[in-house]
């Protein structure tokens, strides 16, 4: 019997193949978008992070601004 059933295996494993191919390219894509989505909410944690930075300053500087306009002590 070296009829079609002798190409079986080879088309399974060349099925099999082409499966895994797609599937490690489906991974590979989720992969990369999960990375950009991290890169992307890191950058945003960076930025919200300086500008609470900012705020403290501004803070600072107004609390440091306000003591200094403290009102005399009377003698």
């Amino acid at each position: 019997m070296d009829g079609p059933d002798s190409e079986d295996p080879k088309q399974s494993t060349a099925d099999m193949t082409v499966f895994v191919q797609n599937l490690l390219q489906q991974m590979q894509s989720r992969f990369q978008q999960m990375s950009e989505s991290i890169v992307s909410k890191i950058d945003e944690m960076g930025s919200r992070i300086e500008d609470l930075e900012q705020s403290i300053n501004d803070l600072r500087a107004e609390m440091g601004a306000e003591g200094s306009h403290s009102p005399l002590k009377k003698v």
